[in-house]
């Protein structure tokens, strides 16, 4: 079969990433770039495809494709991705895959009309820790769950949430549990399942003059698969980024991974069981003041090839990234 041809939708810093893991990998092309801003003063000139200021002229013009990666400000996700499975392509959604779970659904409607596939972007999934710890739950080596603990602590401050940027605004943003920690509570989702009796506390510590919602709360919940559970997260963390921890209390041990990607395991404690020697993690990339969980992205492009061309399971399905939209979605009504 020929190679896989890519159109990328949003030229910042994840939609570069994404244009860069296409065009290094041998089954993969990339056609052409899409984004509202002028081509020169988007920093893309290391990739020369074809350019076009909206994805609606892209979708007109005569470029060949078979994926649209959708890798826009959150609020636009779901109506783009509907518009590409429209036209006839499979659609790659970065995280969030949409605001809602409404929106999620018509995604996911559409998907199945066109019989088209839809692949939720949780590179998080793929990190060595993340591989290892689903492989030792799913073989029972911890025996029953009894809690699981999630902390995300990291700072977003002006630096992040500047005047230009559509970063801090609710229509657009969504959430500091949409944007900045979905990665974590897709992980949480993937290793253990849905979650049931939410009760959630949120504030907005010191954010009030740079976003329309919070920037810190606190979680609590049962597991439908048995075991309790908390998350606590914020953003006002002072200059640098803490911590994304998860530590889970089982019958016969105790795991915790930590990290500021929950990209460390810091503590292993199992019955008969001795830790391996996991492969090393791929840092973050330095996106100016941050570093984001984007290490991985060549590993989601791997598997939409493999989907593809091979017929291989999603990574991330679409109905699970609608589910990471659900509990989000949930977590904030418990708190209104």
């Amino acid at each position: 079969m020929s190679k896989i041809k890519f159109a990328v939708v949003g030229c910042g810093h994840i939609g570069k990433r994404h244009a860069e893991m296409i065009t290094r990998n041998p089954d993969a092309e990339l056609v052409a770039l899409i984004d509202i801003k002028e081509r020169p003063k988007l920093g893309i000139d290391a990739f020369q495809v074809p350019f076009y200021n909206s994805l609606e002229s892209f979708l007109s013009s005569d470029v060949k494709t078979d994926v649209v990666t959708i890798a826009t400000p959150n609020g636009f996700h779901a109506p783009q991705a509907i518009l590409a499975l429209n036209a006839g392509n499979h659609v790659v959604i970065e995280k969030p895959m949409a605001l809602s779970k409404s929106d999620a659904e018509q995604v996911i409607f559409k998907a199945l009309h066109q019989s088209k596939q839809v692949f939720a972007v949780m590179q998080n999934r793929f990190s060595p820790p993340s591989v290892w710890l689903k492989d030792i739950i799913q073989k029972g080596i911890m025996g029953q769950i009894y809690s699981v603990h999630l902390n995300s602590f990291w700072n977003r401050d002006d630096r992040y949430y500047t005047v230009d940027s559509w970063h801090g605004k609710k229509e657009l943003d969504g959430g500091t549990l949409f944007t900045q920690f979905s990665h974590f509570i897709d992980v949480m989702y993937w290793l253990f399942g849905d979650i049931k009796n939410i009760k959630s506390i949120i504030r907005d510590f010191n954010h009030q003059h740079s976003t329309e919602f919070e920037d810190s709360g606190v979680v609590h919940f049962e597991f439908v698969n048995g075991g309790i559970g908390n998350f606590n997260f914020s953003t006002s963390v002072y200059d640098k980024n803490l911590e994304s921890s998860i530590t889970i209390i089982a019958e016969k041990g105790s795991v915790k991974i930590g990290g500021q990607y929950m990209n460390e395991v810091e503590y292993c404690h199992i019955k008969d069981y001795e830790m391996p020697t996991l492969a090393p993690t791929n840092p973050g990339n330095d996106y100016g003041a941050y570093k984001g969980s984007a290490q991985n992205h060549h590993y989601v492009i791997e598997n939409v090839v493999d989907v593809l061309k091979h017929q291989k399971a999603i990574s991330t399905n679409a109905l699970e990234g609608m589910k990471v939209v659900d509990i989000i979605e949930r977590i904030y009504q418990s708190a209104q």
